[in-house]
């Protein structure tokens, strides 16, 4: 075996075994994830309809045509109603569940795993039992059900617009899901807060309200920081339960199309516009990016506490 051979492979084929293991998720990456990606800006510059491999380049015309879209602006408009509702309220509940859960004088994993199996329920599946079992429109599904027991009319909710009792359906959707990973992250900040902190304010009187605002809300800063971060940006990719609850045999309505489901129908739909697919999908990578710098900036992500 040559010097080279062996310095590749390293002392006990340390190399050669990494790369073994290492290398078909590199490759993997590479293929599915990096190359799409990059392949997807390409096709932003050009008149890509029905084809992967365009020829015709019109620079920065799909995005102007994008941003003069009023469907796609529609779209930006409803993911900031969707991120007003699902932002404040899951934070709000899955910081109540931690500190509940923290408290808990028994039993305290169980219910932690409780509110956690949600989070490993598959966003389809739950869509589809929100629309088909509890909220699908008739009588006899369970909201309806329990309407009807105080003799209220069924509601159609999810094709009624006026009022837009959807956003319900959906907003208590991606909570059920989610917030029980929140409250995992919260569990963990309250977990690194000192015991000395609250025996101290114990001896000085203090409780209740005064010690959540006093104490553990600062110590949860760059936990709540972090949560307030992961719920825009999850916000912004919002398209199962959109989807899932929406959509039916006729297609799509017109109305609460958030980015990633009007970006599904302009690449996939008829058209296959894969260019202003592309374009958009840049655009809205772009408004990620910002959002979270700009956010990261106002709550003091990354700064050192005094």
């Amino acid at each position: 075996m040559s010097q080279v051979t062996a310095r590749l492979r390293g002392r006990y084929d340390r190399n050669l075994w990494f790369a073994i293991f290492v290398g078909p998720f590199v490759l993997g990456l590479l293929v599915f994830v990096y190359i799409p990606i990059v392949w997807s800006v390409v096709l932003s510059f050009f008149d890509a309809h029905n084809t992967v491999t365009p020829t015709k380049f019109v620079g920065l015309g799909n995005y102007l045509d994008m941003l003069r879209d009023a469907a796609f602006r529609s779209s930006l408009i409803t993911f900031v109603v969707f991120a007003a509702f699902i932002v404040p309220t899951t934070f709000v509940l899955s910081l109540g569940l931690a500190l509940l859960v923290n408290r808990a004088r028994f039993a305290k994993t169980f219910f932690r795993s409780v509110f956690f199996l949600p989070t490993a329920s598959s966003y389809v599946v739950a869509a589809l039992i929100w629309k088909l079992s509890i909220f699908n429109g008739v009588r006899f599904g369970l909201a309806n059900t329990v309407l009807g027991w105080f003799a209220i009319e069924p509601v159609a909710w999810l094709s009624v617009t006026q009022p837009p009792w959807y956003w319900l359906v959906i907003v208590s959707a991606r909570m059920w899901l989610q917030a029980g990973f929140y409250m995992i992250l919260f569990l963990a900040g309250l977990q690194r807060i000192s015991p000395s902190l609250y025996e101290a304010a114990a001896i000085d009187g203090a409780t209740g309200w005064r010690v959540l605002r006093y104490i553990t809300l600062p110590q949860l800063r760059a936990t709540s920081t972090a949560v307030l971060l992961l719920l825009l940006i999850n916000a912004f990719q919002a398209f199962d339960e959109f989807y899932n609850l929406l959509s039916s045999a006729g297609g799509y309505p017109p109305y609460a199309r958030p980015p990633l489901v009007y970006l599904y129908y302009a690449a996939l739909g008829q058209g296959q516009d894969f260019g202003h697919g592309s374009a958009g999908a840049v655009i809205l990578t772009l408004l990620i990016a910002i959002v979270a710098l700009a956010q990261g900036r106002i709550v003091g992500l990354g700064r050192r506490d005094d």
